[in-house]
C-alpha cells in the first residue's frame, strides 16, 4: 500500500510538473504573440466620414458603421449602471477575468459537452473587440484572458468601460453607445429614459435577437431582464423598475437626416476625398467642411426646380394617369384611406405620389403615401388647360407637389434637365450648386460634367478679343447678310441673328445688348479666329473644347456651367482667373485640421508678375478691358435681351443670355461683383427645347429667383472706371464725335487712346482738333 501511495506521489508531481512546463512554454508561446495593450491608448474609431456646409449644417455621410465616440464623463451614471447590470455586476471588483464564471463555464462544459456563455468580462469583451479575431478557439480565450490581466495592469477600469461602450455592436449598422441613442431614438445619450437605458444595455447580448425594430417582444423581455439585474444590485428603486418596465417600447429606427439638399454637391466631395485617402476616408471619421452657404443651395434647388416646371407646364400636361382597381370612395374615406395603392413609388424630385380620393366642388382631395390628405383647388391645374372634373377621377394616381405659398397643386416629372452654380468670384468658392431635378434617378451631375455648346454666352470671348484689337464699343460693324463657304461642304453657311432680321451698321454695344450672331461673325472673321482662341485658352477653355472655325463667334464649342461661372467671374473680380473650389478644411477625428484650402485670389495692387505667379489669381484682362466689359454686360440687363432680371430693382446686374441652334440649349451667364452664377437648361439627349424657349426665357428666371436671396441686403456697387478710361459724347449712328447740343448723341467709355477724333454734325464730318467743343471727359 504504501508503494502505491509513493508511486501515486511521483506519477502525479510529474504530471503536475509536466503541466506546470507545458503551460510555462504555452504561456511563453502565446504571450509572443500577444499584440501589445499600449496600442490602446490612441485607438482609431471607425467613424464615418461626415460633410458639412460653410456654416455648419449636415451635408452627407459615408461610410458602414454609424459611431459617435463620447467621454466616459458624457455617458450618464444610470445608462454605465444598466451595462454593468447586465454584462459585468462584478466589473469594478476582478482584475480583468471572472475566474469564478470562467470556473463554471468550464464545469458546464465538461459535464455536459455544450459551451456556456457568461464566463466573458467586459474587459475581455474589449480584448476580443480590438486585439483579437472573433474565431472561436480555446487558443484564442487563452489569449483573451491574458490579455483581459495585462489591459487591468494597463489603464484604469473607467478607460476600459470607455472603449467598450464606444466600439461595441449595438445592431443596425451602429456601434457604441451613442450612435445607439441616435439610431433607435434620435436622441443624445443625456435625453435617454431608464427603461431606454436599459433597451441599449440589452443589446449587446445578441443584436439581432433583441433589437427593439426587428423583434420588439424580445427586445422588451431583455431590456426588463436588465431592469430586474439593476434593482437586485440597489442602482434603482423598486418604484422606478415597475414604471420602467411598464412602459412600451419607443425605439424606432432613426436615420441621420441632411440639414440641407445637395446631393450632387456631396458625390462631388465623396470622390474628391476618397481619390485623397481611399477607403479610409470612410473609417477615420473626417469632417469636412465644404464652401456651400446652406441658405443659397436651398435657394438654388428650389430655383430649379421651379424653372424646370414652369418650361413643363408650358408644354403641357402628359397624361401619365394610372387608375387603380376596386378603389372606390366609400372604400377610402377622406380621414382615413384604406387602399393607398401609390405605396411602392418613388418621389421624384419635389413630386410625390398621390391617389385621388374624391373630386367636388372644383377641389380635388388626395392622399399621400403617409395617408395625410390634401387639397387641389381648381386654379392650380388651369395650367393643365382642363377642369378638374374632366381631367381627374377617383381612384387615379397622380403627382402633386407643394407650392411655396404652401397649396398643392398637380404636376408632372420634368423631361427636360437643368444645372445651377453659383461662385464667389473673389476667390473661386462654390456658393451652391445642383446637378439636375432629382440625383437618384440620375446621378449625372450636369453642372460640372456636362459638355454644352455654351451658344451666345461665349460671346463675352469674341468681344473682350476685339477690344483687344483695338476696336471700342462705339465700333460700327455691318449686320447684313453673310454667306461663307465652308471647306468640303456643298451648301454654304449662311448664319442670321435669332430673329432673322438684319440692322445694317450697328454698334458693338448694340450688338452685344441684343446678341446680335452676324457681328460675332464679321468681327470674327475680320480679327482671325486664332486670336479669339488665345483669348479663350486664356479664360480657361481647354483646345479640344474650341473649334477653329468662324462657328466658334456663336459658341459652337463646349463647357459645363461651372466652366461658365468660372468665365464670368473674371468680369465680376476686376480680370482674374479664378480657380473653382470646394472643400474649405478637412478636420480628423479628434478635430484636428488636416486640410485647409488656399485658394488663389485677385490682387490688384500687386506689382509683380511673379508674386502674381506664386501667391494670386493670373491678371487676364486687364483693369480697362474688364471695365468695358462690365458695362457691355450690364447694358444686356438694362435695355437687352435679359431686361426681366431687372425685377430685382438693382443697377449692377451683368451677364449675358445663351441660346444655341434649335434652342437646344438655354444659358443664363450673370452676375455682380459678390456672386457669379450660371443657370442653364436643356434635354439630356438634345432634344430642342422648343420655338421661343431661349435664355432669357428658359433659363433666366432660375437664375433671378436665385439672386433674389442672394442678394439680399447687399448694396448695389456702382461701376468705377479705372485709370485710362474716359467718355466721350458720340453719335451712336456713326460712332464719332458729336456735339452736346445734338439730341441723339450718347455718353461712350473709350480706352483713352482709343478715343474718336472726328466729329460728326449732321452729315458733315470734321476733325476734332478744329472744335471748340470738349468731346473726351476724363473721369479722373
Amino acid at each position: 500500500m504504501a508503494k502505491l501511495l509513493k508511486w501515486f506521489a511521483v506519477f502525479f508531481i510529474t504530471i503536475t510538473l509536466g503541466l506546470a512546463i507545458s503551460g510555462y512554454f504555452l504561456y511563453n508561446k502565446l504571450a509572443a504573440d500577444l499584440p501589445d495593450v499600449k496600442t490602446l491608448h490612441n485607438v482609431q474609431y471607425q467613424t464615418p466620414l461626415s460633410v458639412y456646409s460653410a456654416d455648419n449644417l449636415l451635408i452627407a455621410q459615408f461610410g458602414e458603421k454609424k459611431r459617435a465616440p463620447v467621454n466616459i464623463e458624457e455617458v450618464p451614471p444610470q445608462l454605465i449602471n444598466a451595462f454593468i447590470a447586465a454584462e459585468d455586476d462584478s466589473f469594478y471588483q476582478h482584475p480583468g477575468v471572472d475566474f469564478k464564471g470562467l470556473l463554471r463555464a468550464g464545469l458546464h462544459l465538461a459535464l455536459t459537452g455544450k459551451k456556456k456563455q457568461g464566463g466573458s468580462t467586459i474587459t475581455m469583451q474589449v480584448t476580443r473587440n480590438f486585439l483579437l479575431s472573433s474565431e472561436k478557439t480555446y487558443t484564442r480565450k487563452l489569449k483573451e484572458i491574458m490579455l483581459a490581466l495585462k489591459i487591468e495592469r494597463e489603464y484604469p477600469k473607467n478607460k476600459i468601460l470607455e472603449l467598450y461602450l464606444n466600439q461595441i455592436f449595438m445592431g443596425h449598422r451602429a456601434y457604441g453607445v451613442a450612435a445607439a441613442a441616435q439610431v433607435y431614438y434620435g436622441k443624445s445619450l443625456s435625453e435617454l429614459n431608464l427603461a431606454e437605458y436599459a433597451m441599449i444595455a440589452g443589446l449587446p447580448k445578441a443584436p439581432s435577437t433583441y433589437n427593439p425594430i426587428t423583434n420588439e417582444a424580445r427586445a422588451i423581455e431583455r431590456r426588463n431582464y436588465v431592469l430586474h439585474r439593476m434593482l437586485e444590485l440597489n442602482h434603482i428603486s423598486q418604484q422606478e423598475y415597475e414604471d420602467a418596465s411598464g412602459q412600451p417600447s419607443t425605439a424606432k429606427l432613426q436615420t441621420v437626416s441632411p440639414e440641407i439638399s445637395a446631393l450632387y454637391f456631396a458625390e462631388m466631395v465623396r470622390q474628391k476625398i476618397f481619390e485623397l485617402y481611399g477607403e479610409q476616408a470612410y473609417t477615420s471619421g473626417f469632417k469636412v467642411y465644404t464652401t456651400i452657404n446652406g441658405t443659397l443651395q436651398s435657394t438654388a434647388n428650389q430655383a430649379l426646380n421651379n424653372t424646370l416646371h414652369a418650361y413643363d407646364q408650358r408644354h403641357g400636361y402628359r397624361h401619365l394617369r394610372t387608375r387603380t382597381s376596386n378603389f372606390n370612395e366609400a372604400s377610402a374615406p377622406a380621414h382615413a384611406p384604406r387602399l393607398l395603392p401609390v405605396g411602392e413609388l418613388p418621389v421624384i424630385g419635389d413630386t410625390l405620389p398621390a391617389t385621388v380620393l374624391r373630386v367636388k366642388d372644383n377641389i380635388a382631395t388626395a392622399a399621400l403615401q403617409d395617408r395625410s390628405v390634401i387639397e387641389i383647388p381648381s386654379e392650380n391645374i388651369k395650367w393643365t388647360g382642363n377642369s378638374i372634373a374632366n381631367l381627374l377621377k377617383t381612384g387615379d394616381i397622380i403627382r402633386v407637389r407643394q407650392l411655396q405659398n404652401n397649396t398643392w397643386t398637380l404636376t408632372q416629372v420634368p423631361e427636360v434637365e437643368g444645372a445651377f452654380v453659383s461662385l464667389n468670384p473673389a476667390n473661386g468658392a462654390i456658393l451652391a450648386l445642383t446637378g439636375g431635378f432629382d440625383f437618384y434617378r440620375n446621378k449625372y451631375n450636369r453642372a460640372t460634367q456636362s459638355k454644352r455648346q455654351p451658344g451666345s454666352g461665349f460671346k463675352p470671348i469674341i468681344y473682350t478679343t476685339a477690344l483687344e484689337q483695338g476696336y471700342t464699343a462705339a465700333s460700327l460693324i455691318n449686320d447684313a447678310p453673310i454667306v461663307i463657304d465652308i471647306p468640303g461642304q456643298e451648301n454654304e453657311w449662311r448664319p442670321e441673328n435669332y430673329n432673322k432680321k438684319f440692322y445694317g451698321p450697328t454698334s458693338i454695344r448694340a450688338a452685344i445688348t441684343h446678341s446680335r450672331n452676324i457681328i460675332s461673325i464679321r468681327l470674327l472673321q475680320e480679327m482671325g479666329v486664332e486670336k479669339a482662341v488665345a483669348t479663350a485658352l486664356r479664360f480657361g477653355f481647354t483646345e479640344e473644347q474650341i473649334p477653329k472655325t468662324l462657328s466658334l463667334a456663336l459658341g459652337s464649342g463646349y463647357a459645363s456651367p461651372l466652366q461658365m461661372a468660372r468665365v464670368y467671374a473674371t468680369f465680376a473680380n476686376g480680370g482674374f482667373l479664378i480657380t473653382p473650389y470646394f472643400i474649405e478644411r478637412i478636420e480628423s477625428n479628434e478635430g484636428e485640421i488636416i486640410y485647409q484650402a488656399k485658394p488663389k485670389t485677385p490682387c490688384p495692387s500687386c506689382d509683380s508678375s511673379e508674386e502674381l505667379k506664386r501667391n494670386y489669381a493670373p491678371r487676364i484682362i486687364t483693369p480697362q478691358i474688364c471695365f468695358l466689359m462690365n458695362s457691355l454686360l450690364r447694358d444686356v440687363v438694362q435695355h437687352g435681351t435679359a431686361t426681366d432680371a431687372k425685377v430685382l430693382g438693382r443697377q449692377d446686374l451683368a451677364g449675358k443670355t445663351g441660346t444655341t441652334n434649335e434652342q437646344r440649349d438655354a444659358w443664363f451667364n450673370g452676375y455682380t461683383q459678390s456672386n457669379v452664377a450660371t443657370a442653364w437648361v436643356g434635354f439630356d439627349d438634345f432634344s430642342p427645347l422648343g420655338n421661343r424657349e431661349t435664355g432669357g426665357v428658359a433659363a433666366l428666371p432660375m437664375w433671378i429667383e436665385f439672386m433674389q436671396t442672394a442678394l439680399k441686403d447687399t448694396p448695389d456697387t456702382p461701376l468705377e472706371a479705372p485709370e485710362g478710361i474716359v467718355k466721350a459724347f458720340i453719335n451712336p449712328e456713326t460712332g464719332l464725335l458729336t456735339e452736346a447740343a445734338n439730341k441723339d448723341g450718347i455718353w461712350e467709355y473709350f480706352q483713352a487712346d482709343r478715343v474718336p477724333t472726328s466729329f460728326t454734325s449732321g452729315d458733315s464730318t470734321t476733325d476734332s482738333s478744329q472744335s471748340t467743343e470738349q468731346p473726351a471727359e476724363d473721369l479722373f
